[in-house]
């Protein structure tokens, strides 16, 4: 396992956070209420082993419900309502945690390779690589 680390935050940085990279798995998730918490047709997200996470400043969590009908915690900056933390009891069991890869401070080389939910999705994004996993099941949560 690498050292190798990248940094994160909300928009006013009251909220930062460090995880370890290359990212468990980086994926995008296109349901509904990831399109509504992101404002966009799809949010970006990173997973990353829960105890090698860090986090300073104080997350809000918003309780939605997945498909599974399972809690999923919302978490975000409660200064500027930014987006940073996603979290299920599934993700918990396995001991990860999910964070809005577009809150990391670099985000240049960000290339997912799992797209979930896609049939819920904008229909005027396309999906083209035919290597990639698409997940239209409860998944995690």
């Amino acid at each position: 396992m690498t050292d190798a680390t990248r940094e994160g935050g909300c928009l006013c940085g009251a909220v930062r956070y460090s995880v370890p990279w290359p990212p468990l798995m980086l994926l995008t998730c296109a349901c509904r209420n990831c399109q509504k918490q992101s404002g966009a047709a799809v949010s970006v997200v990173g997973a990353a082993p829960r105890d090698r996470m860090t986090i300073k400043g104080t997350l809000k969590t918003y309780e939605d419900e997945g498909a599974s009908g399972k809690a999923v915690y919302r978490q975000f900056c409660p200064e500027c309502g930014s987006p940073v933390l996603t979290d299920t009891p599934g993700a918990a069991e396995q001991e990860i945690i999910f964070y809005k890869a577009g809150t990391l401070d670099d985000t240049t080389d960000l290339a997912p390779t799992v797209h979930c939910w896609t049939g819920r999705g904008q229909k005027w994004v396309k999906y083209s690589d035919a290597d990639m996993v698409m997940i239209e099941q409860e998944g995690l949560n």
